[in-house]
């Protein structure tokens, strides 16, 4: 009997119960409480962006439904039933690709197989993944039986574009939206998936691929994947910074102190190292947007003023900063010059921190003229 061939890390460790799903707790927890209290929908729309757990989530949800002895949340991963789910072999189970199957014939047939009892669960229950795919005249065959399907269906869909999605589809479903998954909860799956695997990695390493991931969990383990298949089973920060051409977070922060400091020179030889060295620019244009962002909260959070990037800034010039770094984004992606386009988007950045707004100028000239009549005023009575 041949061995069964290797499987990545992102299919290998998807999540197969609700505890296994990290970042979505209030996704969860509905979903947990809707089958304790016998409140299970007939049709839930699942939103967000790619890798945050959306066909997982669905896919959990259909064992809990269809599990022996169900619907339970807690049910054991072991069970025939859940098994075949996970397999995708189960009869009742229908998972549907909304991409290719997004003609009218499809739904109709959907339609009609979607009357006949559960063969072997208690639902008969239909994924159907970027649901936004579907054509209007799909959709508008789908809406009836959304409205009033069988009582043993339930309709599961995902999708990473939801204002594609026919508002009559909106208005019949319950609503999830699934956010970005945090760093640290990233870097800690991680964590956890390394120690299983054996593999050796640094904290600074995984910081990387989850800064990388931008809140996407399968992101993380697919980078994680070639990371492992680039150095065995030691990975170190650099390792990942060569392979990605990203820019350790030292390096950014460094970047950002000199465009606080108004130093043009640095920001050219630091430019200049970056390009030498292979970096992706884009790239650190994000994440210098996102330091920014950072110390701009701090600011805020302050009282107005931030001396985090080693020069104190007001919150007015780091919103003008950021503003600035965004305004260069579609030169630096689009531009013929990169480098050129980067290096101008910094200096452009620096120019415009340091200017001053016409509006708060005009408030403090006004405030200078209501003193100056009463400093007049003042000195005509002591002269007399």
């Amino acid at each position: 009997m041949s061995s069964p061939g290797y499987q990545v890390i992102a299919r290998k460790w998807r999540p197969q119960t609700f505890d296994d799903v990290v970042g979505q707790d209030h996704v969860v927890r509905t979903l947990r409480n809707a089958i304790a209290r016998g409140r299970i929908a007939h049709a839930y729309l699942l939103v967000g962006p790619r890798g945050t757990g959306k066909t997982s989530t669905a896919r959990i949800f259909a064992k809990a439904l269809n599990c022996t002895g169900g619907p339970k949340a807690d049910f054991d991963v072991n069970d025939p039933a859940c098994v075949a789910i996970a397999d995708g072999s189960h009869l009742d189970v229908i998972e549907i690709d909304g991409a290719s199957n997004n003609g009218v014939d499809q739904v109709r047939d959907l339609r009609d197989t979607a009357r006949y009892a559960p063969a072997q669960g208690k639902f008969k229950i239909y994924i159907i993944d970027e649901v936004h795919m579907l054509s209007t005249a799909a959709f508008n065959a789908l809406l009836k039986t959304l409205e009033e399907p069988p009582p043993h269906v339930k309709f599961v869909f995902a999708t990473t574009e939801v204002q594609k999605v026919l508002p009559t589809i909106l208005s019949r479903c319950q609503r999830f939206d699934l956010k970005p998954i945090p760093a640290e909860l990233i870097v800690e799956r991680l964590k956890k998936i390394a120690l299983a695997e054996k593999i050796k990695v640094t904290d600074a390493a995984l910081a990387c691929i989850a800064r990388m991931a931008d809140g996407g969990m399968r992101d993380a383990q697919s980078i994680f994947d070639q990371m492992i298949s680039f150095c065995g089973n030691e990975i170190a920060e650099p390792d990942v910074l060569d392979v990605y051409g990203l820019v350790a977070a030292a390096k950014v922060a460094e970047l950002a102190a000199a465009l606080a400091a108004g130093d043009h020179r640095k920001l050219v030889a630091i430019v200049d190292e970056c390009d030498a060295n292979g970096r992706d620019l884009v790239r650190l244009l994000a994440d210098l947007q996102a330091l920014v962002r950072t110390v701009l909260l701090d600011a805020i959070a302050q009282g107005g003023r931030s001396e985090q990037l080693g020069s104190p800034l007001t919150t007015e010039q780091l919103t003008r900063l950021l503003d600035g770094l965004r305004e260069g984004e579609g030169g630096v992606k689009l531009g013929l010059a990169e480098k050129i386009n980067f290096e101008v988007t910094l200096l452009k950045a620096v120019e415009a921190s340091r200017a001053r707004a016409i509006d708060s100028l005009i408030k403090e000239l006004a405030s200078l003229a209501d003193e100056a009549p009463a400093a007049g005023d003042g000195g005509e009575k002591k002269k007399d």
